[in-house]
């Protein structure tokens, strides 16, 4: 376990995580195999860096058969780039419904899958010990854990992010991930507020902040000013709003991380 306050980054398939500008992750998202075919061919125009399988739209996501083929034809497009492994609930801003322990069996199943690298686990899903059981689980499979809490109605308090993140850090989650919904510009502030103090004060490992939405958008270009080390920009669909256009975003990372020589 790495001493608390002692920064740790991951590295998957040669990808750093959590150093230098941070990393673009590219969501795929069909209900169906030739959706998502057409969405990986588009990815062949696209920068990115690492993609993440949201296999709750997926329409065959029941049947692991279907599943694991369709992992397997992702991992030949992708090649040595990172794959993550989602499968968001509906209560989370996802498209599917599923009981807690038909979620955490899942989970276990995406563990197995030799085709992917990273597992999504919405930290609100399981009780705490549950949850503490099914990270080891993964581990133990050479997978690693993204913890997720996603609130698509408002900003929790700053102190309540905060909480959040230190949580899924406490629960030895690889990544923590925190995407809350501003309802004005002080909301975007005070999740960019909470980002900064996980970075500087508590976070040992790779943290994800968002702001959704058009007034939050901000916050997936300003990564390497807040510590989040992954940011997600759509090529031709979104799984999120707000999400900057992957090439666009990719210009604006590099745009703010080279600054100016100009004087002012």
């Amino acid at each position: 376990m790495t001493v608390f306050g002692e920064k740790k980054e991951i590295t998957i398939r040669g990808l750093r995580i959590g150093a230098g500008l941070p990393k673009i992750c590219v969501p795929l998202s069909g209900e169906r195999e030739e959706t998502l075919m057409e969405q990986l061919r588009i990815l062949s125009d696209v920068p990115f860096d690492m993609a993440e399988w949201r296999v709750d739209f997926f329409s065959a996501w029941k049947m692991e058969e279907q599943r694991l083929a369709m992992s397997a034809k992702i991992r030949a497009f992708l090649g040595d780039k990172p794959l993550l492994l989602t499968f968001r609930t509906r209560r989370e801003g996802g498209a599917a419904d599923i009981a807690p322990d038909a979620y955490a069996a899942l989970c276990r199943e995406f563990a197995k899958d030799p085709n992917a690298d990273l597992i999504d686990l919405e930290y609100f899903t399981l009780p705490e010990d549950s949850m503490r059981s099914l990270v080891e689980e993964i581990h133990a499979q050479g997978k690693y854990v993204v913890g997720s809490s996603h609130d698509f109605q408002a900003t929790p308090q700053t102190e309540e992010m905060i909480r959040r993140l230190r949580a899924m850090q406490e629960l030895d989650m690889d990544i923590t991930k925190l995407a809350v919904m501003p309802q004005n510009k002080t909301d975007t502030l005070r999740l960019l507020e909470a980002a900064v103090k996980m970075e500087e004060i508590y976070a040992n490992r790779p943290c994800i902040t968002i702001a959704m939405g058009d007034k939050g958008a901000v916050s997936r270009a300003i990564g390497s000013f807040t510590g989040s080390a992954v940011t997600f920009g759509s090529a031709g669909v979104s799984s999120a709003p707000g999400q900057y256009p992957a090439a666009r975003l990719k210009t604006i990372l590099e745009l703010l991380a080279q600054g100016t020589s100009e004087e002012a």
